[in-house]
């Protein structure tokens, strides 16, 4: 099928037609193009999952993802920027009418996480992962999100003339964390100009989900996933002997007082009717003998947040209750608290702006508001440069029951590839849907 020229659409408009009218047709015609070239694409796809999965690759070391990205984007003649952020891949596509600028993200990194799932394409790469030998597996769906985005990027190329803007195609790097020591993830993306040269007027970005059935699509308007900051605590004794604990200052109790303490910030300090929050600590160490009663104890954890006033009270308060338990046992506390990723918010005007796109691929009772996630995205970090969309695409089996589907970062972490289709049509939409809106 081929869309109407310039001439045919202005002939259009000579007999009556409102242009807004020749704008929607412009649209449809050319997602119906992107339709049947996504449904061919689906073979494809799946193989370069599958190939993903089995060849996992850990935050900034995603040497082969990239590679084979950057080909892949290559051979579809875009521009390709490679090394950026460590391992980021980036495409430009750019159309052949003007038009705004729209930016599609997909993360690649994997976990370190042994994987248990019997599949042909069963992960067996191990790796050393903070001085400890494991197992990767793609146990959040970064393989997929990478593999419906080539799809997209080869679906959008092949109606490139037609397109009314450019097109950019993120491919980001450590979105789980940069290893210890490094800077990586989309913080690092945006500093180094992803959204410039040329500028993202808008950026979507999709998660899967293993708790969704396929062919449902889940979002929420403003604040969709928690700001995620880490702390950690030292607390100071004195040292003694565990048969004589009056002879010093004892860590271990102090560091129990403080865990008690600090689960009264979210019930008694935070109006949790306004927002949902979480602190939790992850551990604890001190000691090493059941006669000795410690020097310190270190503590480790993390904080969820929804908006920046809990998110300052809650840091607040963490310093001042680990602070003056440990001074009421004649101990000391130190306090570090470091802001790792910002609130996943998206923009309302652009989610309602872009929810009919979604109700018509999917169908309006399948696309469904879902309530706030306290897992945190880096995507945030885009999102407080330009406005973005982020949604999540159902990758449960159908017919099965949430209780029996194994959560993110699990083991037995598993995506029924029936909703790629699905997938790559919404990021392919949402593009031509923005560029006809913001004509």
């Amino acid at each position: 099928m081929r869309i109407a020229s310039k001439r045919v659409l202005a002939s259009f408009i000579l007999s009556g037609l409102s242009v807004a009218t020749v704008q929607a047709q412009w649209a449809a015609a050319v997602k119906t193009q992107i339709n049947q070239k996504t449904e061919s694409l689906e073979k494809k796809v799946v193989a370069w999952r599958r190939d993903f999965h089995q060849n996992p690759e850990l935050g900034n070391r995603e040497f082969q993802t990239a590679a084979k990205v950057a080909a892949h984007l290559k051979a579809l003649g875009m521009e390709v920027q490679v090394g950026v952020a460590k391992t980021g891949v980036v495409g430009i596509l750019k159309g052949g009418k003007p038009g705004p600028v729209v930016a599609l993200r997909a993360d690649m990194d994997g976990l370190p996480v042994p994987e248990r799932v019997d599949v042909p394409f069963k992960s067996q790469v191990t790796t050393e992962y903070n001085g400890q030998k494991t197992g990767v597996m793609h146990a959040c769906g970064h393989d997929t999100h990478v593999a419906m985005l080539m799809g997209a990027a080869e679906a959008l190329a092949s109606v490139k003339s037609e397109l009314r803007g450019t097109v950019k195609f993120i491919f980001q790097p450590a979105e789980e964390g940069a290893p210890e020591g490094e800077e990586g993830g989309a913080k690092l993306m945006v500093k180094e100009g992803v959204l410039e040269n040329p500028k993202v007027d808008a950026i979507f970005g999709l998660h899967i989900n293993s708790m969704t059935e396929v062919g449902t699509i889940k979002y929420r308007p403003g604040a969709t996933m928690a700001a995620v900051d880490q702390y950690a605590i030292k607390i100071r004794g004195k040292q003694t002997h565990g048969a004589n604990p009056w002879a010093g200052v004892d860590p271990i109790v102090t560091a129990s007082q403080v865990v008690m303490g600090l689960q009264t910030i979210v019930s008694r300090n935070l109006s949790i009717t306004d927002n949902p929050a979480v602190v939790t600590v992850g551990a604890i160490h001190g000691g090493i003998r059941q006669n000795i009663i410690p020097e310190e104890v270190n503590m480790i954890g993390t904080i969820r947040s929804f908006s920046p006033e809990h998110q300052a009270t809650i840091h607040r308060r963490i310093n001042e209750i680990a602070t003056n338990i440990a001074e009421s046992a004649g101990a000391k506390a130190e306090v570090k608290v470091d802001i790792m990723y910002p609130v996943t918010y998206n923009d309302p005007k652009l989610t309602d702006q872009m929810i009919p796109t979604l109700e018509a691929l999917a169908g309006k009772n399948n696309v469904q508001i879902t309530p706030a996630q306290t897992g945190a995205e880096d995507f945030s970090f885009f999102q407080q440069k330009v406005p973005g969309f982020f949604y999540f695409l159902g990758g449960m089996p159908k017919g099965k029951k949430i209780t029996e589907a194994a959560p993110h970062h699990t083991p037995d972490f598993y995506i029924d590839e029936g909703g790629f289709v699905l997938g790559m049509k919404t990021l392919c939409h949402l593009t031509v849907d923005y560029m006809e809106q913001k004509k």
